[in-house]
Parts: C-alpha cells; structure tokens; sequence
C-alpha cells in the first residue's frame, strides 16, 4: 500500500504548476515506504502537536506546523509543536470530489490554497502577501489505492523559520 503524496509549489504569478520528482520502478517506491511513524503526540483537547515526531503524511493535520520537505512526492513529515521555530504550517485543507484522476484537476483544485482560505487565515489576500504557499496533493496512485482526495494547505515564511502561528500574520 502506497503512502505517498505530492508536494507542489504555487507559482507567484498564480497558477499552479506541479513541481514533482518522478519516481521509477518499484524498487524506488518501496525504498521510501515505511519511514514514517503514524501519528505524532497531541494534546487531547487542542489536538495540537506538543512532541516533535516524524509521522506520516496521512496524519498530518491542519494546523500542525512542520519542518520543510522536499519538492517531490513525500510519505514522512517531521512535525513540531508550533511554539518552537519551524519552517511550514498546514492552514487549510479540502477534498476534490470523486472521479477520475487527473493532473489537470488537480492542479486547478490547489488555487483553493490561494483564494478565501489564505485571505482568511492570513488576514490579507495572497498577491499582496510576502509569504509563500505550497498544497500537498494526491498522486494518482493514492487517488486509485488510498481513496486520497485530501488537499492540504501550507503556508512558511520565505525569510527563514517562524516561532508560533503564521495566522493573522497580516503579511
């Protein structure tokens, strides 16, 4: 069972463009499965990270605050709780309706991350903000094998490591 997901960058012009590093061959994929380690430790209440864990992507949430990854498809994310410095925070996610997948789709689906969300969680609209954006999307083979039609949203400072939320950052 694949566990990977894809790592895309919005373009500042503002469409989306897939930056993904083809992977072939099985053996390829097997040597990157299982690094991850389920779910990290969370406060019961808040659901907040309080322990840095590498976990799998499946279990990353909105507003868990991360480490960067690598441009390409990922299966483990280092997480940390977002009181300590960090590179990236996940700040909106949704789902693509069922259907065939599709690139084209896909790609169309992630300005998602860049419209009411960002205006929303950053508090001023994305062409006039300074920070930068990726999704994290589904790859065909987690839409075909995983029922994967998640889309999440992360948000990180192009300045360097930022210690609390990027919410309300106004920026």
């Amino acid at each position: 069972m694949m566990k990977l997901r894809n790592r895309r960058a919005l373009m500042l012009a503002g469409t989306a463009v897939a930056l993904s590093i083809a992977l072939s061959g099985c053996s390829a994929i097997n040597s990157i499965l299982g690094s991850g380690s389920g779910d990290a430790d969370r406060d019961e209440e808040t659901g907040q990270v309080t322990e840095s864990s590498n976990i799998d992507v499946f279990a990353l949430k909105v507003g868990d605050c991360k480490m960067s990854s690598a441009t390409g498809l990922i299966e483990a994310v280092d997480v940390v709780p977002c009181g300590e410095p960090h590179d990236e925070e996940v700040y909106h996610e949704f789902s693509m309706e069922d259907g065939e997948f599709s690139e084209e789709a896909v790609d169309a689906a992630t300005e998602g991350c860049i419209g009411d969300a960002f205006t929303t969680f950053v508090g001023v609209i994305w062409d006039e903000s300074t920070l930068d954006v990726y999704p994290i999307t589904p790859t065909k083979e987690t839409w075909d094998q995983l029922n994967d039609r998640v889309i999440q949203c992360v948000i990180s400072d192009p300045a360097g490591p930022v210690t609390g939320s990027l919410a309300g950052a106004a920026r």
